[in-house]
């Protein structure tokens, strides 16, 4: 079979591929991106700033960071939605299950500072042309509706990343071609030769993971690193030191500052 599981089936348009170029390339170059510099990823859009999640954390990252990281879950009625956690109450008005809400529901709530819950779509729609998207599957058994988004909507460039190694197996076969990363917060052994194995491009390990072999080992099979979450000068300056390819920031944009002045 070839192309996107969806264009196979007459269910959009895949934008895959030019993702993935796109991405590698890193043809977004605002005057401080280059091939090889270290990127900055902002953790559910600016988490510090806050508040998570939102299009208003979103439109804060993408100020200063090359990538803006959102998490996915699936409402009731199975529309991809922004949220962390399986529950609404610690971060909006409301309380209760996401997978209990209609997307309706859930946009209703005052998600912080009068910002509503936004769907995958949304922010796609947002990042589009400005930033790239780091898109986190949070459940499995919710791959098939974030992939036909992403089919019609995806941003590029575009990675696509999980706790849950057999989602992004499933990415893999739904949109061919979209670039993976697998995050860990325990050690996986080999996690490199995993990465090469499963054709995941990024791995994306808690800061207290990372090792200089770790770096060079997936570096050495063109495995990006990608640790997360790094929000003060010491863990900035020990990736830095490492030579990953990026980081993970609540505050990209005070690690933005920090990297500009590092040189």
């Amino acid at each position: 079979m070839t192309g996107s599981f969806f264009t196979h089936f007459g269910m959009g348009t895949h934008y895959g591929s030019s993702a993935t170029v796109a991405w590698q390339q890193l043809i977004f170059n605002w005057g401080y991106i280059s091939p090889g510099s270290m990127y900055i990823v902002g953790h559910r859009g600016a988490r510090s700033p806050g508040p998570e999640n939102t299009c208003k954390a979103v439109r804060y990252a993408m100020r200063c960071a090359e990538y803006v990281e959102v998490d996915i879950r699936l409402s009731r009625d199975r529309v991809p939605v922004i949220m962390h956690d399986p529950t609404i109450d610690r971060t909006t008005n409301g309380s209760g299950r996401v997978a209990d809400m209609t997307y309706g529901e859930l946009s209703a709530l005052d998600a912080g500072e009068g910002e509503h819950v936004p769907s995958l779509m949304e922010v796609c729609s947002l990042v589009r042309g400005i930033c790239g998207l780091f898109v986190e599957i949070k459940e499995p058994g919710s791959e098939l509706e974030v992939c036909k988004i992403l089919d019609k909507e995806a941003p590029s460039p575009l990675l696509v990343v999980s706790f849950h190694r057999a989602s992004l197996e499933m990415v893999s076969e739904m949109l061919p071609g979209t670039a993976t990363g697998f995050i860990y917060s325990r050690p996986v052994p080999d996690a490199p030769t995993m990465a090469s194995r499963k054709n995941i491009r990024v791995i994306l390990p808690r800061s207290d993971l990372l090792t200089p072999e770790l770096v060079a080992d997936a570096q050495s099979r063109d495995i990006e690193v990608v640790p997360w979450t790094l929000d003060d000068l010491e863990l900035w300056e020990k990736a830095k030191k490492m030579g990953v390819d990026g980081f993970v920031s609540d505050n990209p944009c005070s690690a933005r500052q920090w990297l500009e002045g590092a040189g």
